[in-house]
């Protein structure tokens, strides 16, 4: 990602392809960021769009940038297993959240500052050979697999962490594919523990 400043506003130019659900998606975007988007235009990606998104990956870069939520993740893990190594952007649920009742979350009702914030914290998927560093018992001991409140934890978690959201089978992978060092996991977990202890008081 490249940063310029022009006179009084300051643009954001984003040199790779992002790859979006929908049309709403992209003006979303632009209102926030200088960019090109792919539109994926639902959770099916056909061929045609994989294509594309291989292209651009080879000649530009790809960061996959979908809603918070089931149709979202699909579309991610359909693109990585395409076209593995892309970069991600995750937006919190709380700045995907629909003005109007009764509408899904999804990038289209984040404000400039949420895509931005987003980009700035981008992650990579490492495709070299990693030794895991997290286990099962690490997730366990700190209350993310099981037990009341495990999802809201896993949330705040993936939202600390600008990996997203994982469900309890798909979070040890996401740990390791965006290479989260223990250190930066014990950091999350105690954000959390504070976030929780805070709420009771």
């Amino acid at each position: 990602m490249v940063f310029l400043e022009n006179g009084v506003n300051d643009i954001f130019v984003i040199n790779e392809m992002i790859v979006v659900e929908g049309r709403k998606d992209t003006v979303s975007i632009k209102r926030a960021v200088e960019a090109d988007t792919i539109e994926t235009n639902g959770s099916a990606v056909g061929e045609s769009v994989l294509k594309q998104i291989e292209l651009a990956a080879k000649r530009r870069g790809v960061i996959v940038f979908t809603d918070p939520d089931y149709a979202g993740n699909r579309i991610r893990q359909i693109v990585s297993k395409r076209v593995p190594g892309c970069k991600h952007a995750f937006i919190k649920k709380a700045d995907a959240n629909p003005k109007q009742r009764g509408k899904s979350v999804g990038v289209e009702h984040a404000s400039p500052d949420s895509i931005r914030e987003a980009l700035l914290a981008v992650r990579t998927e490492q495709l070299e050979p990693f030794a895991a560093q997290m286990t099962v018992a690490d997730l366990m001991e700190a209350g993310l697999l099981s037990g009341k409140g495990a999802r809201s934890r896993r949330e705040r978690l993936g939202e600390h962490l600008s990996i997203g959201y994982a469900n309890g089978k798909q979070l040890l992978k996401r740990l390791h594919i965006f290479r989260i060092t223990p250190e930066e996991f014990n950091e999350a977990v105690r954000w959390i523990n504070k976030q929780e202890e805070s709420e009771l008081e």
